[in-house]
């Protein structure tokens, strides 16, 4: 039997520990949303910009390319593996960059997912190209997928219009990268902003939903989820980065803060709007709790 790295007293946050795709395979549980952020496989030994510093853009051994096949082989057994555990009605969003984007599209192809949008997220304050030999990146793409063809999913396009000026939301979201309060457990090399979490979450989600992610980090997925009351399943094989996720939810545990980050969320109208938002939304009954 599985033995959880973490369970919050509420059961809405759980963390393994270990490789996905040997986890996944030994629990059965089907979940309404995965979100995944996999290795983007750029630790090439090139340099970027952080805080007007010059760095190594290398993450770590779990971030190095090992060529075309080796990304697409990877891509193909993480995204079968995902597939099995989300209920019929469910959808996966996937972010990358240019490194691993391309394979993920053709695969999610491959494997029967119906491909919904790819929203490109600009972000706000993009790290500077010192080299000036190319365009600055200032964008990630997030793949937003369903897993029939014919099963509908959900999506909350009234909310969606709100929070865009009461105009169709486009697939393209300007929303600030990492603020330095996300940070305050800790650092991940790769951490994604709750602005971006949250939005969409709450465009693919009902309360209380199950939640996946194969490669939490951090978990700002979790954390997204459960200020948004839903529920969270994160896996990561690193184990300070799980104590970084702990320690999130521990910090949330405490209810003035928790309020606090919620004002913080950008993409909202005003700081109330979330919280406005979370006390008139129907709650939806699920029966199915995750075991270990």
């Amino acid at each position: 039997m599985l033995k959880p790295f973490f369970k919050s007293t509420d059961n809405n946050f759980n963390l393994l520990q270990g490789d996905c795709m040997e986890l996944l395979p030994q629990f059965d549980h089907k979940f309404d949303m995965v979100f995944a952020d996999p290795p983007y496989f750029l630790s090439n030994n090139g340099l970027s910009i952080q805080s007007g510093k010059i760095v190594s853009v290398n993450k770590g051994k779990w971030d190095k390319s090992e060529g075309f096949e080796f990304v697409n082989d990877f891509n193909r057994k993480w995204l079968s593996l995902v597939r099995d555990k989300m209920k019929d009605n469910a959808t996966i969003w996937i972010s990358g960059t240019m490194h691993n984007i391309f394979s993920i599209g053709q695969l999610l192809t491959e494997l029967d997912f119906k491909i919904l949008n790819v929203i490109t997220w600009e972000k706000n304050n993009p790290p500077p190209n010192f080299s000036c030999r190319f365009f600055t990146h200032s964008t990630e793409q997030i793949i937003w997928a369903r897993k029939k063809e014919k099963v509908p999913h959900y999506f909350n396009y009234e909310l969606m219009k709100q929070l865009n000026g009461d105009k169709q939301m486009k697939d393209v979201w300007k929303l600030p990268a990492i603020a330095p309060w996300e940070k305050s457990c800790g650092k991940h090399p790769t951490q994604k902003p709750l602005s971006v979490l949250t939005r969409l979450i709450l465009a693919s989600t009902k309360p209380n939903a199950w939640i996946l992610d194969p490669f939490t980090g951090s978990s700002t997925t979790g954390i997204a989820a459960n200020l948004a009351n839903r529920r969270f399943l994160g896996i990561d094989q690193e184990e300070e980065f799980l104590n970084i996720s702990k320690n999130r939810k521990l910090e949330i545990e405490n209810h003035s803060i928790a309020e606090k980050y919620k004002q913080k969320i950008s993409g909202f109208n005003d700081k109330k709007e979330l919280q406005l938002f979370l006390l008139e939304e129907p709650k939806e009954e699920y029966e199915i709790e995750l075991k270990f």
